[in-house]
Parts: structure tokens; C-alpha cells; sequence
């Protein structure tokens, strides 16, 4: 395969130009050459595989290709107790196969799962960061098996230094004054990276005295919730009432971030609401789909919050993981303050299993009471 080139004597960021191009590639459904020393193999989501695309993949695997699936999935799928990514031999790239074991809820493991490998667990972040469910469809190769062929080529050690080296590019492109409803002193400044090809928000309320703790909330954006009220939430709920406190409480940053659905973004998180309204709980329905807990990072944030010159906050949470996550990139967190939505018939049972099952620290009892109706 040639070598990238640097046109413009910029060395040190061909790696991140690398998997920015692998990424679009991996979400627009053609595979991508991934690199491991002399090894190498093609790596194709599983959710946008195609007979024809499949039918030359099988051609190249000569019975060597293997389906890479999260622990998560795994579980699902009747690995009972597995906390590590695992592969299953494929001698015939199945598509009918794949689909069941990648997607179908009443799937189940239909052959030895075996150790995943470091190119394997680059394979599903890979995946992770394009936005597809992680289910990689991984076939070995020669060099010379994929000579001429029109692939963007990555190394395993550029995939795995991508997310580090997105938090450390982070860069203001845009700021201007925005006034809100009940927030009319508000600035909007644009950050540039982050989270894979997207840019990230901060919005300032008021003037915070940056020589104090800041008033600071860590928002991942909600497209259902935060712009059409979605009843399934308490984002919009969240949203809204802590850029009014700032406002009324001497100013605040908000941070917007391109999150949606828990990190798993707007189609999983789609996926995830259709199961639900099976029956699922909501992070019974992200593990089938093949997603722990919370795949949402916050080095970023961290970052973002240091070139306003933020080193003290108040962090503005129910999450402990938040606050967790503010502490490790080096920042104080001098206070936490609650941020509560409104309970409806919709959403106690969301609210109850982020308390339960994700540690958030969400008092239903006053919930409720705030809820009620007033005499």
C-alpha cells in the first residue's frame, strides 16, 4: 500500500488525518486496511455489510474470516459473566449469520469464542468512533491480495492514540454573543474536535468570576429531548433549568457535547428506544445492541474547560462519573450540585435505572414532590 505524504510539513498530524479518513470510510460501509507491524487485515462494520461486498471478502478469506464482538454483546448472545471482546470463526462470511449475532435479540453464541486480539479490539473502536454498532467483520490479508485496491490504510497505534490526540487538538473556531430566553448575557464558543469529526459547544451564562469555582454542567447533546421535548427524559428538563440557574446564580458554562445517546449515537440510540418500548430497560436494550454502560468520554471536556481558563468547578451533576472524569484531567472539583427534571409516566422507570444500575445520584422521592400538583 503507499505510504501517506505530508503536503504541507505537517508530520505529526498524518496519523490523526489517517483514522479521520478510516472513520468515513468505516461509516460509509467499505472496509478499511488495518495495520499491525508486517500484519495486516480488512475490517468492514457488520451492520453495513452487503452480499457483494461480503462475497469478495469471502473470496479473500479463504475461511480465515472472523466476526469481532463486544463483551456486552457477548452476554447477550449467552456468554454468561464475559468482560472481554471476543471473535467467532467464520469458514463462510454468512450474512444471514451476522445478522443474528450481531442484531437479533433472541440470538444466541453459535460456536467457541474464542481471545480477541489487538487488532480486534482496534477493529470495534474503530467502530465505536464511526457511530455503527460494534460488530466488526474481520478477514487477514497479504499485501499483495489488496494491491491496487482503493483502501485507506491505518495503524493499530494511530486508532488507539486517535481519541488522546482529538482532546489535545481541541481548538476554539468560532465565538458570538447569543442571547437566550431568561439568559440574555450568553456567549457560544465553538470548539473544533473532540469526539471523532464533530465540533463541540460551550456555552457561557453570564460572567463567572474564573478566580472562583465555576458553575460547570457536562451536557451530552439529546436530539429527542433537548430540542423536541421528548417525554422519554430528563435532558431537555436539565438543559434548560441549569441555563436559567447560571443565569440568576452570577453565571455558569454549560458544555455541549456531541454525545448523543450515551456516546452510542442518534441510530443506536433509536435502536435502543425501539427496545424499549418492548419492554427492555434502557441499558438492558444498549447491551444488546452491544454497548456497556456509558461509552462517553470527557478528557475533551476537561480540556475544553482549560483554554476558558476554567481550574475549579462546581460541577452541576447527578453523575459521579462526571465528576470523576473532571478530577482525573486535573481539575478541582470543589463542590457537586444536583440537577433535577421532571418525572412523568414515561420516564420514572429511566430516572430509577440511572439511579440503580449507573450510580447517578437521583433522589425520586423528591422528584416526585417536585412533580406534583399545586394546590
Amino acid at each position: 500500500m503507499p505510504k501517506s505524504r505530508t503536503l504541507f510539513g505537517r508530520p505529526h498530524e498524518t496519523s490523526l488525518v489517517a483514522v479521520d479518513r478510516a472513520i468515513s470510510e468505516f461509516r460509509a460501509g467499505r472496509p478499511v486496511l488495518l495495520r499491525a507491524g508486517e500484519r495486516l487485515a480488512l475490517a468492514l462494520s457488520a451492520e453495513l455489510a452487503d452480499a457483494v461486498l461480503v462475497q469478495r471478502l469471502d473470496e479473500l478469506a479463504k475461511g480465515h474470516a472472523h466476526l469481532v464482538l463486544s463483551a456486552a454483546r457477548l452476554r447477550r448472545l449467552g456468554a454468561k459473566g464475559r468482560s472481554e471482546t471476543g471473535v467467532l470463526a467464520m469458514p463462510r462470511i454468512d450474512l444471514s449469520r451476522i445478522e443474528t449475532l450481531a442484531l437479533k435479540t433472541d440470538g444466541k453464541v453459535d460456536a467457541p469464542v474464542a481471545p480477541a486480539s489487538e487488532v480486534d479490539n482496534v477493529a470495534l473502536e474503530l467502530a465505536r468512533l464511526a457511530l455503527v454498532l460494534p460488530a466488526v467483520i474481520l478477514v487477514p490479508v497479504s499485501p499483495e491480495a489488496v494491491s491496487g485496491e482503493p483502501l485507506i490504510e491505518v495503524s493499530i497505534e494511530a486508532v488507539n492514540a486517535y481519541r488522546a490526540a482529538q482532546a489535545a487538538s481541541l481548538t476554539i473556531v468560532g465565538r458570538a454573543p447569543v442571547p437566550l430566553e431568561g439568559a440574555p448575557e450568553t456567549e457560544f464558543v465553538v470548539f473544533r474536535g473532540g469526539e471523532g469529526l464533530r465540533d463541540q459547544v460551550a456555552i457561557i451564562v453570564g460572567k463567572p468570576d474564573l478566580a472562583e469555582a465555576v458553575p460547570v454542567r457536562l451536557h451530552s447533546a439529546c436530539l429527542t429531548g433537548d430540542l423536541f421535548g421528548s417525554l422519554k427524559c430528563d435532558c431537555g428538563d436539565q438543559l434548560r433549568e441549569t441555563v436559567q440557574w447560571m443565569a440568576q446564580n452570577d453565571g455558569g458554562i454549560l458544555l455541549y457535547l456531541d454525545q448523543e445517546g450515551r456516546g452510542n449515537g442518534i441510530s443506536n440510540k433509536m435502536r435502543a428506544y425501539k427496545l424499549q418500548s418492548q419492554g427492555w430497560d434502557t441499558y438492558d436494550a444498549d447491551e444488546v445492541l452491544g454497548f456497556d454502560l456509558d461509552q462517553r468520554h470527557y478528557d475533551f471536556a476537561a480540556t475544553m474547560l482549560k483554554q476558558l481558563g476554567v481550574t475549579r468547578v462546581t460541577a452541576l451533576t447527578n453523575n459521579p462519573l462526571k465528576v470523576g472524569a473532571i478530577k482525573a484531567a486535573g481539575l478541582e472539583v470543589a463542590a457537586t450540585q444536583r440537577v433535577l427534571g421532571r418525572p412523568n409516566i414515561h420516564n420514572v422507570r429511566y430516572l430509577a435505572s440511572k439511579r440503580d444500575r449507573a450510580g447517578h445520584i437521583i433522589d425520586m422521592d423528591a422528584l416526585m414532590a417536585r412533580a406534583a400538583p399545586k394546590d
